[in-house]
């Protein structure tokens, strides 16, 4: 483990690779059993949003290196949730349909109508419906956002596109007093109880790093999934960059980015799963022409090797990992060593990092 001022180092792809396995072995190992329920703080079923999430970045694994065993580790957990929900099917709550992200990749892996016809009915529901402030926290723009993204190219039908829109930006800007989106810092505040008035301790906007991680890994997600001619790309291609711009500054001389964006002295020590999704979303955006090479490379490669050097264990657990909640306090203390309430989303954001970090030149 290393400490201190991470420098840019060349990425070597095989490593990245190895890297990936090792942690997504972790875990696989410890939890053989994919339909075990969580129990931390009550009992919860394995399709909630933080297994989800897992899955979301297992198959990204899988899209660079397709071991059967990734394959049938996924299927396996959708055929014992029955392709459904933890609450059902009509519900709008895009953290229980987060599922659905990795439902549709199996899907289009090997067609069967059963397997969506709960997805289905969930989006189709809101689709038919006219509310468009369902995503009144960022968490759920990576949680509900790419499902849209992928129906709408299955069944090749703007209608998904243009919900997945207007619920985006009525997010981005009517939700709280102005919108969570503050295009004058280019960062996101979490929901209603963190604009302003709102401040940090420092008298700064309250920015927390996962929540904007959550916002500009589905930008980076939904990109990689429309086509080039979608309606509204360009919006997304916008927001991506302005964030990514706001970012560069503030990412820690070791790499990491803060718990608190703005305010170092406030809970704001180097936490994995926001650098992660800001390391997700700039490799995308280098890889497809949306960043600067030259400017984003240096950024990724410092971001990569903290993360490795200091958050991965020889044995695959991943240290620094924040627990859930929705502020830079929840879960405090961090370390290299703290077990989160829960391990699969923050290692789901490691391997989507790993997926495109391992594609670049």
């Amino acid at each position: 483990m290393m400490a201190g001022t991470i420098k840019a180092q060349t990425i070597n792809r095989q490593e990245v690779l190895q890297q990936m396995q090792r942690a997504n072995s972790y875990f696989m190992e410890k939890w053989p059993d994919v339909g075990k329920t969580i129990i931390t703080n009550k009992e919860r079923p394995s399709n909630i949003w933080t297994r989800a999430v897992y899955y979301e970045g297992l198959m990204a694994l899988y899209g660079i290196y397709p071991r059967e065993e990734f394959y049938d580790y996924a299927l396996a957990w959708a055929d014992f949730h029955e392709w459904g929900f933890r609450n059902g099917s009509a519900n709008r709550n895009a953290d229980d349909y987060c599922a659905a992200q990795t439902y549709i990749d199996l899907y289009n892996l090997k067609p069967d109508p059963k397997k969506l016809r709960k997805t289905k009915a969930t989006i189709d529901m809101l689709l038919s419906t006219p509310q468009l402030d369902d995503w009144s926290w960022i968490d759920a723009i990576q949680m509900g956002m790419p499902v849209f993204a992928k129906l709408g190219v299955l069944e090749n039908n703007d209608a998904y596109y243009e919900k997945m829109y207007d619920m985006y930006m009525y997010t981005r800007n009517r939700h709280g007093d102005k919108g969570l989106y503050n295009p004058e810092d280019g960062l996101w505040w979490r929901d209603a109880d963190f604009d302003p008035p709102y401040t940090e301790p420092n008298g700064e906007d309250c920015y927390w790093s996962r929540g904007n991680g959550w916002v500009i890994g589905a930008l980076a997600k939904v990109l990689s999934i429309i086509p080039k001619d979608t309606p509204h790309r360009q919006q997304y291609v916008d927001d991506l960059k302005a964030m990514a711009e706001a970012l560069v500054p503030i990412q820690r001389k070791d790499g990491f980015w803060n718990v608190s964006l703005h305010d170092p002295s406030h809970f704001g020590g180097k936490e994995l799963s926001g650098t992660a999704l800001f390391l997700y979303a700039m490799a995308y955006g280098v890889n497809n022409g949306i960043l600067s090479k030259e400017k984003y490379l240096p950024v990724i490669e410092k971001g990569w090797n903290a993360m490795i050097s200091d958050s991965l264990h020889e044995n695959g657990f991943l240290g620094w990992v924040q627990s859930t909640g929705k502020e830079p306090k929840e879960g405090q203390p961090l370390s290299y060593d703290k077990i989160p309430d829960f391990e699969d989303y923050g290692l789901g954001c490691f391997l989507l990092a790993g997926s495109e970090v391992y594609k670049m030149d």
